[in-house]
C-alpha cells in the first residue's frame, strides 16, 4: 500500500488548452493512473505537477 497521498484538492477542472488540472496540475493520464503508480512514479508525478504549477503562476505574474 502506498503512503503517498493524491495531490487532488477537489478542484477538478482540466484547462482545455493545456490538458492540465487547474487544481493539482496533473494531466488526465496522471490523474487516472494514480492508484496504479508505484511510489517512485507518484513522486515523479508530484515533481512534474509542482513544476507545472510554478510555471503557470510565474507566467501569470
Amino acid at each position: 500500500m502506498s503512503t503517498i497521498e493524491s495531490p487532488c484538492v477537489d478542484i477538478c477542472q482540466l484547462n482545455p488548452n493545456t490538458g492540465i488540472c487547474t487544481g493539482c496540475f496533473r494531466t488526465m493520464d496522471e490523474i487516472s493512473l494514480w492508484i496504479e503508480l508505484s511510489d517512485d512514479e507518484k513522486q515523479e508525478v508530484l515533481r512534474l505537477a509542482k513544476e507545472r504549477g510554478l510555471k503557470i503562476f510565474s507566467d501569470n505574474c
